[in-house]
């Protein structure tokens, strides 16, 4: 085996000098609630000092979010003064944003899944929904200058590496990667099949092309990022996420000098046994 890295044992991926913070949760729900529970927390201790609260938000992971409208809803937490700047979008071939009823939209699924499911004297304004326009990338890290910065990204890492759509390009430097912001790009062949197979019932030939994407620029400057894994090749991402090079060619490698970041994981991702 190329790369032993990849037949590290649930002790092992933890004993053997991990280059992230690793948090082992016993399943899915475990890892989405604690997602959902720093969300909330900081929220309300925010609220109490009259501050602001800052976002990146996936859609993918997306089990955090029944758990957090729960809260919301029921320890009636104001969001007036949250703002969530979503990850991404697909895009259609024209590069512009698929219709907010198309069955992959992250602006439709936000909207049924969460403000729509938050009692309107909680939610916050639209304008405090942000995604990234393909017609005005430059206004993601513009808003984030303005906010003065994001307190917490919140995410997962994608088959060959990617956070968000920052998709893997070898052909550039750490530092060239590290420096791209909000953007259109190509979805490259093996996250259109992975995000088919998860997200689309495996219909890979309807899958959009196009997406655009918060860039790992911003990503890297949140004050704090939080990563959920909990698929089966998430065994796999992790491990290489942990163990391997910084690389462009591996994106989430770039994240691992963050001051402030940990990845949770599933007992399932840490062992290589059913």
């Amino acid at each position: 085996m190329k790369h032993e890295y990849y037949q590290y044992n649930a002790e092992e991926i933890l004993s053997k000098g991990p280059k992230f913070p690793l948090i082992i949760m016993k399943d899915n729900a475990e890892v989405f609630k604690s997602m959902a529970d720093e969300m909330a927390d900081t929220i309300v201790e925010h609220n109490a000092k009259g501050e602001k609260t800052v976002f990146i938000c996936p859609v993918g992971p997306v089990g955090q979010y029944p758990y957090f409208v729960d809260r919301v809803n029921s320890e009636k937490i104001s969001l007036k003064n949250v703002w969530f700047i979503n990850m991404d979008e697909y895009l259609d071939d024209n590069k512009e944003w698929v219709s907010i009823d198309h069955p992959l939209s992250f602006r439709g699924f936000m909207k049924r899944t969460v403000y729509d499911k938050i009692n309107p004297e909680l939610v916050m304004p639209e304008v405090q929904r942000i995604f990234p326009d393909p017609k005005n990338p430059g206004h993601i890290p513009e808003v984030i200058g303005q906010l003065g910065g994001v307190d917490i990204c919140f995410g997962g890492i994608g088959i060959n590496g990617h956070v968000a759509f920052n998709e893997a390009d070898g052909s550039l430097s750490n530092e060239e990667f590290l420096a791209q912001q909000t953007r259109v790009l190509k979805i490259t062949p093996e996250t259109r099949t992975a995000n088919a197979i998860g997200d689309f019932n495996g219909a890979l030939e309807d899958m959009p092309h196009y997406c655009i994407t918060i860039g790992i620029n911003e990503i890297s400057h949140a004050r704090k990022i939080r990563l959920g894994c909990f698929r089966n090749w998430h065994r796999a991402v992790v491990r290489r996420a942990v163990y391997g090079e910084q690389t462009s060619e591996f994106p989430v490698s770039l994240l691992q000098n963050h001051s402030d970041i940990n990845l949770k994981i599933t007992e399932f991702v840490a062992s290589l046994t059913d």
